[in-house]
């Protein structure tokens, strides 16, 4: 039995057997109470997960280079009927196979702002082009990340070569700088080349036999490439493993021009500084290697709208892209009509694209209007014909 002269036992804290209530004062910190599903959800945007962010993103550039696949399998087969002397069963020429002629597109826009005309050669090329330039004035450079089947292959090289290297390398801003600059050189040179044609020249250049088989002699170019070219690809590839978009960053002078009209566009990525925590993983999520995180909204033409920033942001609606607010007083209340997810943005992106190829047809400028039997020579001796 204990002598009640004794000192009562400690009284433990919790139960714990170590901790007792008198010495030093131990505090507990409740757990944060988790929401129920009928409670109310804070103010603001409900944001995406990134994975749906990102997955819409991925779906769009799958189905786009599918797309591409597609019509380039049906323009080699076109050409192949002629290649054997009109031999086979004969598959028409698919027109959406002229976005992959962009300088073509310039030289026809050219000439139609000149002469007011529309042009009866490659016309799809023209509209493809007018489609894209005006997607990257609404929606940013959308196009490189979202349409460009060459941005989606420099993405998906650049995951590879992180799995495989375990990392992926940034060059230093002394030297990244510069070499932003060369696309935009390439860029300057196209534009003056064209720029300096008069719609006459555009005219009789598109009407030459150089100029009505271009997209051939395009195919021509990948069919028959020389070492020196094969070692240059082999060179790009690796680097687009190393180096994130290293083509598109670099060297793509449709990339500058996207950029270019892309500072015509009233959506951004913005940033609630009251929201922000100051973690810095939109900066490291940025292809572009941009300060995301210290920016009020992100104007730089080298932002290519792929929301990987909106998808890193740990915070609801610390990051959107989106319009800018009409006032600052009641900028929570209007993000929600203002922001574009990834599905409107998907969707603005088809609209544009469907809409103007609709336009296309209507007006009967979507087709070349050339006979079979001119092809039948020009492919026939396509070697022959140079610019």
């Amino acid at each position: 039995m204990n002598d009640p002269t004794d000192p009562p036992p400690a009284r433990r804290c919790g139960g714990h057997p170590d901790v007792p209530s008198d010495g030093v004062a131990v505090m507990f910190v409740a757990r944060p109470r988790q929401r129920a599903r009928g409670d109310a959800r804070p103010k603001g945007i409900r944001r995406a997960s990134p994975e749906h962010t990102q997955r819409v993103r991925h779906a769009v550039q799958a189905v786009f280079l599918l797309l591409n696949v597609y019509l380039g399998a049906q323009f080699y087969l076109w050409v192949r009927y002629f290649e054997l002397g009109g031999h086979g069963v004969y598959v028409p020429r698919p027109p959406g196979v002229e976005g992959w002629l962009p300088i073509v597109g310039l030289m026809n826009t050219k000439y139609w702002l000149a002469t007011g005309r529309l042009p009866e050669v490659h016309p799809a090329a023209m509209f493809l082009f007018v489609a894209f330039v005006l997607i990257s004035a609404v929606l940013k450079r959308s196009f490189c990340s979202w349409l460009c089947p060459i941005g989606t292959l420099s993405e998906w090289l650049w995951r590879a070569g992180r799995r495989l290297f375990g990392r992926t390398f940034r060059l230093p801003s002394w030297l990244d700088v510069p070499l932003r600059g060369l696309k935009y050189l390439l860029l300057g040179f196209f534009v003056v080349a064209v720029g300096t044609m008069s719609a006459a020249s555009i005219d009789a250049f598109m009407h030459a036999p150089f100029g009505l088989v271009a997209d051939v002699k395009l195919l021509d170019f990948f069919r028959d490439l020389s070492a020196p070219l094969i070692e240059s690809l082999a060179l790009l590839t690796l680097l687009s493993m190393l180096v994130q978009n290293f083509w598109c960053r670099y060297l793509c002078p449709y990339g500058a021009l996207m950029g270019i009209a892309s500072l015509l566009s009233p959506l951004k990525i913005r940033r609630d500084a009251e929201r922000c925590v100051d973690c810095g993983k939109c900066a490291r999520a940025c292809p572009a290697g941009l300060p995301v995180d210290r920016l009020r909204q992100v104007r730089s033409a080298e932002c290519v709208a792929c929301m990987s920033c909106v998808a890193a942001c740990p915070v609801e609606s610390g990051l959107q892209f989106a319009l800018a607010p009409r006032t600052a007083a009641d900028a929570r209340q209007r993000w929600r009509r203002r922001v574009a997810g990834p599905a409107t943005t998907a969707a603005a992106i088809a609209a544009v694209l469907v809409g103007i190829v609709a336009i296309a047809h209507v007006s009967g400028h979507w087709r070349t209007p050339q006979p079979r039997q001119l092809y039948l020579e020009l492919i026939t001796h396509a070697d022959a014909w140079t610019h």
